[in-house]
C-alpha cells in the first residue's frame, strides 16, 4: 500500500501548496453561508408595494391611500398608464381601480408576492369599510423557531452544493489537468497499481471534505443556531456518501476527457440542472408532478432531502436509508465504469 500512500499524500501537497485554491475550498462556501444567513435570518419581509390608479376625485383616492398606509402597505398614486407599467416591469405587486361599484384590482395570481399584497389590500379595505358597530379584537404572537427558517433551510442545501462542486471539480477537473500536463504518462512508468491512483484521488478528496464540511456546519450551529436534530453520527455518514457520489461521478466525466474544456463542459451539464431542481435554495416541490420522477433521480436531490430530514427532522438512519443507497449506487457504479474506461495515455 505503500505507493497508495504516497499518491494519497501528493495529492495533499498539491492542495495546501495553492492558497488561493483553499480559500474557494474553505473560505468561499462559509462566506456564502454566512452572508445568506445574514440576508434571511429573522429578517422580516418587506411590506407590499402598491399603486392606485387615479380615478374621479383626488380626496376620495388620498383617502384610501391613507387607509392602506395605516395598514402598513407602500402605496403610490398614478395614472392608469404608469399603473400598468410599473405591474409589467416589477415596481408594484398590484394596484387598484377605484370603480363606482367598489375597487378592481390588477395583479398576477402566479406571483406569490402579489397574492399576498392582494390579500392584505383586501383585508385593509375590509376593516376600513367596516360598519363602527363592528369591533376588532386581535392578538399577534411571532417567535421564530429554529428549524422553519430560511437559513435552516438553505444551509443542507449549500452544504450538499459543496459536496457536489468539490466532488466534481477537485476530482475531475484535477484528473483531465494531470492527463493535460502529461503528468498520468509518468505516473504509468512507475510501480502503482492503477486503482490505487484513484482511489487515492478520492482518499484526498474525501480528506479535505471533512474541514470544509465541519466549517459549514458550525458556522450554521454557533452563529445562526440552525438545529441538528439528529445524531451527528448520520449527518457525517450522509455526508461521507454524498461526497463519495459526486466523486465518483468526478472521475466518470474525467476518464475520457482529454481537454479541461471538455471537462469544464461536461461538469456544467451535469450540475445546472441539479442547482435549479435538487432543492438548494427552494424547495424542488415547485416544480410540475411530471418532472417530480426526475427530479428525484438526481443525487443532489436525495443528498438535500437527507441532510434536511437528518438536521431538521431528527431522521434516524433507518428512515433515510434508501436514499443512501442510492447515493452509494451512484458511487459504486460511477467508479466502476471509470476503472473501466479510464483514458490513460
Amino acid at each position: 500500500m505503500n505507493s497508495f500512500f504516497q499518491l494519497f499524500l501528493t495529492r495533499l501537497r498539491e492542495f495546501y501548496r495553492e492558497p488561493e485554491v483553499i480559500f474557494w475550498v474553505y473560505g468561499f462556501p462559509l462566506l456564502l453561508a454566512i452572508g445568506l444567513g445574514i440576508a434571511f435570518w429573522n429578517r422580516e419581509p418587506e411590506p407590499a408595494l402598491v399603486d392606485i390608479q387615479q380615478t374621479g376625485a383626488a380626496s376620495q383616492t388620498e383617502e384610501l391611500a391613507e387607509k392602506l398606509r395605516e395598514a402598513g402597505l407602500v402605496v403610490e398614486i398614478h395614472d392608469a398608464a404608469e399603473c400598468e407599467r410599473r405591474r409589467l416591469t416589477g415596481k408594484t405587486m398590484l394596484y387598484i381601480v377605484p370603480t363606482d361599484e367598489g375597487y378592481r384590482y390588477v395583479y398576477d395570481k402566479t406571483q406569490p408576492d402579489s397574492r399576498t399584497a392582494f390579500f392584505q389590500v383586501k383585508n385593509a379595505i375590509a376593516r376600513w369599510r367596516a360598519k363602527p358597530a363592528i369591533t376588532w379584537h386581535e392578538e399577534e404572537e411571532s417567535d421564530p423557531e429554529p428549524g422553519n427558517r430560511y437559513i435552516d433551510f438553505v444551509l443542507p442545501g449549500l452544504i450538499g452544493m459543496n459536496l457536489m462542486g468539490g466532488g466534481l471539480w477537485g476530482v475531475g477537473f484535477v484528473i483531465v489537468d494531470m492527463r493535460v500536463r502529461k503528468l498520468l504518462k509518468r505516473l504509468l512508468a512507475t510501480p502503482m497499481k492503477r486503482s490505487y491512483f484513484l482511489l487515492a484521488i478520492l482518499s484526498a478528496r474525501m480528506a479535505l471534505m471533512l474541514p470544509e464540511m465541519a466549517l459549514l456546519v458550525l458556522a450554521g450551529r454557533l452563529i445562526f443556531d440552525v438545529p441538528i436534530r439528529g445524531s451527528y453520527l448520520t449527518l457525517g455518514l450522509v455526508i461521507l456518501v454524498g461526497a463519495s457520489a459526486f466523486s465518483g461521478i468526478g472521475l466518470l466525466l474525467a476518464c475520457r476527457s482529454d481537454k479541461t474544456e471538455t471537462i469544464s463542459g461536461l461538469m456544467n451539464l451535469v450540475m445546472l440542472p441539479m442547482w435549479l431542481l435538487s432543492g438548494v435554495f427552494f424547495s424542488s416541490k415547485r416544480f410540475p408532478e411530471a418532472v417530480q420522477p426526475f427530479i428525484q433521480a438526481l443525487p443532489l436531490t436525495q443528498l438535500n432531502n437527507a441532510l434536511r430530514e437528518v438536521m431538521l427532522d431528527g431522521a434516524s438512519l433507518m428512515e433515510i436509508g434508501w436514499r443512501l443507497l442510492i447515493l452509494a449506487a451512484f458511487a459504486v457504479v460511477c467508479f466502476a465504469l471509470a476503472l473501466r474506461w479510464f483514458k490513460w495515455q
